[in-house]
């Protein structure tokens, strides 16, 4: 069984909240979180995103009550109404925190590193023993009770340290680059697992990554950050299909950037065109997914003639790129494509996009 939280699920209201350091010779100050306002629902598993050093981390360490905030506030809100938390000390929160590094006691035993925060808040007996057995339960480890961390894969690690943090029952779960440190098949293994213990213990909440598969499939929301701002907030769904600018659809996975004058609705590419969503004129930029550009037979009505220009056989797909007559070249994804000889370099194809699949970014 999962481990049940105590108290009603709790929402964290993140109101302009800065941090700010000095900047390297004195002069100015570095901006690590530039006036970030957030609101995370109860139960929400909500994720920051984005590239090294875009503040998110920082953010959520602020959440976490590890670095003072230079400016703005941290609020928790359950049934018993709201709690300023911005300048509580981490104890005091009632929050858990996975760290990347997983930072287990490597001269105790499971047992005793899951069972380290009840020490602190004095419990003991059968109490503290039904709580590290539940934990332990909830993440798959019983068992390995008597075990050290050194006796442990890093997936087995990172499980203890995720029981530790649900242990205590917190009314917000932290995690910062859990899965990291493991391999591709570990993490792809793990995320699932996260989510369910997540979503089961009715736990609100904030996943750090900069890993946007991780994002995509585990999250309720994102907010996907650069230079210490949020850029785009919403579901995944929403975030990879229509994103807001160039900086998230590029971020969010592979993407053709297309830049040129529209005329009513449509867009000379080369010696062809492409039919846009809505009737705009002048000059935008694009951005289509590989997958939603489709190698048709040449000459097919709607389509862009194209010859590829390279053709990479992954197995379950394959990864084109292919130069339009007269115009750039574009990448395509395609999924279980049989007969790839056809899609061999130097073949004459089409290229079919739908306009529903075509987003218009912001210029700028």
């Amino acid at each position: 069984m999962p481990t049940a939280t105590t108290h009603s699920p709790t929402a964290v209201s993140v109101r302009e909240i800065t941090k700010t350091y000095p900047a390297q010779g004195g002069q100015g100050v570095s901006t690590a979180v530039n006036a970030v306002s957030l609101t995370i629902e109860p139960g929400e598993l909500f994720f920051l995103l984005g590239p090294s050093g875009c503040g998110k981390t920082t953010l959520l360490r602020m959440i976490a009550g590890f670095i003072e905030p230079t400016a703005g506030s941290v609020s928790f809100t359950d049934s018993n109404g709201a709690r300023d938390v911005t300048h509580l000390a981490p104890e005091k929160r009632n929050t858990g925190m996975v760290f990347q590094s997983y930072a287990l006691w490597p001269h105790m035993t499971v047992a005793q590193n899951v069972g380290f925060g009840l020490d602190v808040r004095r419990l003991s007996g059968m109490e503290k023993s039904a709580r590290v057995k539940e934990a332990l339960a909830a993440v798959q480890m019983e068992g390995f009770e008597a075990r050290k961390p050194t006796q442990l894969s890093g997936g087995q690690q990172q499980r203890v340290a995720l029981a530790r943090a649900l242990v205590i029952r917190p009314a917000v779960l932290l995690l910062d680059e859990p899965l990291s440190n493991l391999d591709a098949k570990l993490r792809h293994e793990l995320r699932s697992e996260i989510r369910r213990i997540c979503k089961s213990s009715g736990l609100t909440t904030i996943y750090v990554t900069h890993d946007q598969k991780e994002a995509l499939s585990m999250a309720d929301r994102v907010a996907v950050m650069c230079a210490g701002q949020v850029q785009q907030l919403g579901p995944p769904r929403e975030l990879y299909r229509r994103p807001a600018s160039r900086f998230v659809a590029e971020f969010l996975g592979e993407t053709n950037i297309l830049s040129g004058t529209a005329s009513e609705g449509a867009l000379m590419l080369g010696h062809g065109k492409l039919s846009l969503p809505t009737a705009v004129s002048g000059l935008v930029t694009l951005a289509v997914r590989p997958e939603s550009v489709t190698p048709v037979h040449a000459g097919t009505a709607g389509s862009l003639d194209a010859v590829v220009a390279e053709s990479e056989y992954l197995g379950e797909s394959v990864q084109l790129s292919a130069h339009v007559s007269g115009g750039p070249a574009l990448r395509a994804s395609v999924l279980n494509p049989g007969d790839s000889d056809a899609l061999r370099p130097g073949a004459k194809i089409g290229l079919a996009i739908r306009p529903e699949d075509i987003t218009i970014l912001p210029q700028g």
